[in-house]
């Protein structure tokens, strides 16, 4: 396996291998909480030659055979990984991009589909014999990445697949995907993870305040850990709401448009939690303003996810962020009459 198992992995991963009955799994789950760690841990357990016998960890890949070794250089030849381009840097697995058919263009702009090319690909491999005759496995990441002509092209090798073929298919929206190929998919669901083992986690990769950047990121550890990564700061964000209150927009400007739109859905959940007398799910309750009626928040809530449709290329992400700051600064000031 590539890394170490995430802790709250391991049960998950046990009771994968000791109950799936069928040659192609879905793991699906929220973003952020291991998808593609389960993906690659199942991978390399079944392509393992000597997997491990002890309880309790049965069934899990040796981590020392020679497939094992080849696995964990990403140069496994039963193998293959359906990745979008944009996404390989940062998962680690960007010398592979030619292998699946999505070799960078030199100028273009890296995709998050799973085009047909790579399913081409992937297809001439799965109708080769098994090089190390163990198991041939597939892993596809995100699934729902997969556009409507990949799909549709998988979609036959997924109904009837070859010798010792297996799939594993990672989602975090798995009902954006096919219901053909849902279909066809052991469901293996992933949940959040328990507090105390994430809390830990966090702390380990040196993660300030895991607490409040775990509730941050919705219970969700790995996006608690890129965000710190990516500098936000237990402070920064507890500050966030009331610099809403004062239309403080410059505390987002150096954001990226998509991660600032993200918060301030976040904050805009939180703020219509508390006008209904729940507690927020995001921020400390000491931190937020106290809101007034629910319709103005709904209204800013809208706006959002308008925005967000377009995050990633807005005309003017400056513009576009102040005039979001500014409706939810409105959309606080309204008083029940």
């Amino acid at each position: 396996m590539v890394g170490g198992l995430l802790p709250w992995l391991a049960l998950p991963l046990s009771q994968a291998l000791a109950t799936s009955h069928s040659h192609a799994l879905l793991v699906q789950g929220p973003a952020g909480v291991g998808q593609f760690d389960l993906a690659l841990a199942l991978a390399q357990a079944w392509l393992c030659e000597a997997p491990q016998t002890d309880s309790p960890r049965q069934g899990w890949a040796c981590l020392s055979c020679a497939s094992c070794k080849l696995f964990s250089a990403h140069t496994h030849p039963d193998f293959q990984l359906l990745l979008p381009e944009a996404l390989r840097e940062s998962l680690g697995w960007e010398e592979g991009a030619e292998a699946s058919g999505e070799a960078k263009a030199s100028k273009a702009k890296p995709s998050r589909e799973i085009k047909i090319d790579a399913v081409r690909a992937a297809l001439g491999f799965t109708q080769a014999t098994s090089a190390r005759g163990r198991a041939k496995v597939v892993l596809v990441y995100p699934a729902e990445a997969l556009n409507m002509v990949a799909a549709n092209a998988l979609l036959k090798t997924l109904e009837e697949p070859s010798g010792s073929l297996r799939f594993v298919l990672a989602s975090n929206a798995p009902e954006a995907l096919l219901p053909t190929i849902r279909s066809r998919c052991q469901p293996l669901p992933l949940p959040l993870p328990a507090r105390v083992p994430a809390l830990q986690w966090l702390a380990e990769q040196g993660v300030d305040d895991p607490e409040l950047l775990l509730d941050a990121a919705g219970g969700r550890p790995q996006e608690a850990r890129d965000w710190f990564e990516a500098g936000l700061r237990a402070s920064v964000w507890q500050q966030l709401p009331q610099q809403l209150a004062r239309g403080e927009a410059q505390a987002l400007a150096n954001w990226p448009p998509a991660r600032a739109i993200d918060a301030l859905q976040r904050l805009c959940h939180d703020l219509l939690r508390r006008a209904h007398a729940a507690p927020p799910t995001y921020f400390p309750l000491s931190a937020l303003p106290k809101p007034g009626p629910a319709a103005p928040l709904h209204a800013w809530a809208a706006a959002l996810r308008q925005a967000a449709r377009h995050a990633e290329h807005p005309l003017n992400a400056g513009l576009l962020i102040e005039s979001l700051f500014a409706q939810g600064k409105q959309a606080l000031q309204v008083r029940a009459g």
